[in-house]
């Protein structure tokens, strides 16, 4: 389908896309850029990229698909120094998990461009980062989401949707607005508190001793306070406003547990848990759909 991916970021995410559009046949060649020269080399040996690039810049030089796998707060500054070579033929998707500030970057940086540009958050990683880990399987059967801005050319945004079904995504369209409430209520805020709650318990005289006594639950629920800090304090920067929203609604409901508790009572207790108990034994992974 594509001759050459330019791949800016050889990391977890943007690795595994390449290995993905390779392993199904969908690109000729990729081209890649990293700030560590070291780890683009390491991308190269790995056969994740088959040439490094030197810049930004020339790692689209001659793409007709590029993907920008940089922290959201670098978004801007990429998509600038790359505009100089961006063409109307040129699908440009990106993989950040804010999309509002990543719209925003795109219209300052590409302007006239801004079509070529089809806003991705694919609902996929690791708790370990870096480009030894980029795994082809990484986006199979995982939900991708789309947020194509007004000026998005139709044809790349099918495209950018063939592109993600056909290493095995399910494709998503939403809002830029509706994505980031959505996800400061079930990704953002999640991996705040599990941050909050590890070093809760930390700051104790015996955290550690507690910790050690941890086990599946305690597992399960702090699984995502081992993610990438830097990574992570750009998203809960980026959707600040957002996130805040939820930890008012959050802090709410811990209201109501505290309140039973300090009151002992058991069945006004007993009732708020069942409530919980019922809304997530009814859960399950969303069908991919169009939401507005």
């Amino acid at each position: 389908m594509f001759e050459q991916l330019g791949l800016i970021g050889c990391g977890l995410m943007g690795g595994s896309f390449a290995l993905a559009l390779k392993r199904a046949g969908l690109v000729k060649r990729v081209v890649g850029y990293s700030k560590s020269p070291s780890t683009t080399e390491k991308a190269r040996q790995m056969g994740v990229i088959d040439l490094a690039a030197p810049s930004a810049l020339l790692a689209v030089a001659g793409a007709d698909i590029v993907i920008v796998a940089v922290p959201v707060s670098a978004t801007e500054a990429t998509l600038k120094a790359i505009k100089h070579l961006v063409t109307p033929d040129m699908l440009i998707m990106d993989v950040g998990s804010t999309k509002t500030d990543v719209v925003q970057a795109a219209r300052t940086a590409l302007r006239d461009q801004i079509g070529s540009f089809v806003p991705a958050h694919p609902i996929a990683g690791k708790e370990v980062s870096g480009i030894e880990h980029a795994d082809a399987d990484l986006y199979k059967g995982r939900q991708v989401i789309l947020t194509p801005l007004e000026k998005t050319l139709t044809a790349h945004l099918q495209k950018a949707a063939t592109v993600w079904t056909a290493i095995g995504s399910q494709v998503i369209h939403m809002s830029p607005e509706r994505h980031d409430a959505a996800f400061a209520a079930v990704s953002h805020l999640p991996h705040l508190l599990a941050f909050a709650f590890i070093n809760g318990i930390a700051s104790q005289p015996a955290g550690d001793d507690f910790m050690a006594l941890g086990g599946p639950g305690f597992r399960d629920f702090t699984r995502i306070a081992a993610s990438d800090p830097k990574v992570w304090r750009d998203i809960l920067r980026s959707n600040r406003q957002e996130l805040l929203t939820q930890t008012r609604h959050f802090k709410a409901a811990l209201a109501e547990f505290e309140a039973q508790l300090e009151a002992d009572q058991g069945p006004a207790l007993e009732s708020l848990i069942d409530r919980a108990s019922q809304v997530r034994a009814q859960w399950r992974l969303a069908a991919p759909r169009t939401a507005k």
